[in-house]
């Protein structure tokens, strides 16, 4: 008895490819973790329904400089920027990460800010 053929690739199969709500849910709290500099424990991700799309809802703390280095404007450069412009800029990464790797289709994504780990030391990311 000889084996299968190989799929050739870019043939669609019949059949489901299904990814979990907890698979999806663990990779946005890693996507939102690595763009905000914390655990993904302490990140939390909820889904809801928008069209037939799927809506994504964080609530994040956030990495942040000491104060002092905040405070010199000659070091915005070396903070990222301001925690709005840092969270605009991590939505459309999140949104991309997150479409890229499971190939679910996103609508939006919502961020809110819910603390601030102060860094002790090095660049923010």
């Amino acid at each position: 008895m000889s084996a299968p053929a190989p799929a050739v690739p870019g043939q669609v199969l019949n059949g489901h490819n299904r990814i979990s709500t907890q698979a999806l849910t663990s990779l946005a709290k890693a996507s939102a973790a690595r763009e905000f500099g914390v655990d993904a424990q302490d990140v939390r991700a909820d889904w809801a329904d928008d069209d037939g799309l799927l809506a994504l809802s964080l609530v994040t703390p956030i990495r942040v400089p000491p104060l002092q280095a905040a405070m010199d404007p000659g070091r915005i450069d070396l903070v990222g920027g301001s925690i709005w412009q840092r969270t605009v800029q991590a939505k459309a990464r999140i949104l991309a990460t997150v479409t890229e790797l499971s190939g679910a289709s996103l609508s939006r994504v919502d961020i809110r800010i819910s603390g601030a780990r102060i860094s002790e030391g090095g660049r923010v990311q």
